[in-house]
């Protein structure tokens, strides 16, 4: 019987985490990267963190799991989040409970973004459709790609299935769209897509079959949610679309990516 699995004496001690803080992300930290962040007041309040575990992953044990990262001596002091007034910090506070919701994660190509240029969202030389300004609190929509992925009533809102939507190359596509507080809109696809396929590059784990030699996703994805005796603590006090932490899970190096962000005003030097 493999390490961990249930049934062992050693099962009910739970999972080890250790920190990595070697391991760093091209794809939020290039000077590209960083620029662009700049512009969409996301700088200074995204990061990506490294974490290694101990035994094999469980899919079907992913609250344990959570819930055990949460408890554990080496997160503690390093898992980092923002504070009300914008200081990094970590989690001073006993989590009680946990919220891990399952994050689809099949897509292998950009092309699923194709869409968009064929119901004119985007035109052919990459430049978003403008539209008449409306709001959708907190976000302003003066384009077809905002309505997109705002608006459910808007006419092309279908052209990405409620799957679709749920797809984690989709959400991160959708969390660097709409930005952060004083987020400076692009008017061309291209540095979203661009950053999009990076930053998921660089999170997510794939592997070629042995026998098919596909290439096959090997990550499992979390979107996470905790909460102390007072209410919510992690990744916020106070919950916003744009205030995410995802767990990317790799079960075969056993390592946890977390990609974090809290809305706000990013640093604008």
């Amino acid at each position: 019987m493999a390490a961990g699995e249930p049934g062992e004496p050693g099962d009910q001690g739970g999972y080890g985490f250790r920190f990595l803080p070697q391991k760093t992300f091209a794809s939020l930290s290039s000077q590209e990267s960083t620029g662009r962040l700049r512009q969409w007041s996301m700088l200074g309040r995204i990061q990506a963190q490294a974490f290694g575990f101990d035994q094999v992953f469980r899919a079907y044990r992913k609250d344990d799991f959570v819930m055990a990262f949460f408890k554990d001596p080496n997160v503690i002091p390093n898992l980092k989040l923002l504070s009300d007034s914008g200081q990094w910090i970590t989690l001073g506070t006993e989590v009680k409970k946990i919220e891990a919701v399952n994050v689809p994660c099949t897509q292998l190509s950009m092309s699923f973004f194709k869409r968009l240029y064929n119901e004119d969202i985007v035109r052919d030389n990459g430049h978003i459709v403008k539209c008449l300004d409306s709001f959708c609190d907190p976000f302003q929509i003066s384009d077809e790609l905002r309505k997109v992925l705002l608006l459910e009533d808007s006419e092309k809102y279908e052209i990405f299935s409620q799957p679709d939507r749920e797809e984690f190359l989709f959400c991160l596509f959708k969390h660097l769209c709409l930005g952060g507080a004083l987020c400076q809109y692009e008017d061309v696809i291209n540095p979203y897509l661009e950053t999009t396929k990076l930053i998921y590059k660089d999170l997510v784990s794939v592997r070629k079959h042995p026998q098919t030699k596909e290439i096959q996703i090997t990550s499992f994805i979390f979107k996470v949610t905790a909460y102390d005796s007072v209410g919510m603590c992690y990744p916020s006090r106070k919950s916003h679309e744009q205030t995410f932490s995802y767990f990317i899970v790799d079960p075969i190096m056993r390592h946890i990516h977390v990609l974090y962000h809290c809305y706000g005003v990013g640093d604008m030097s």
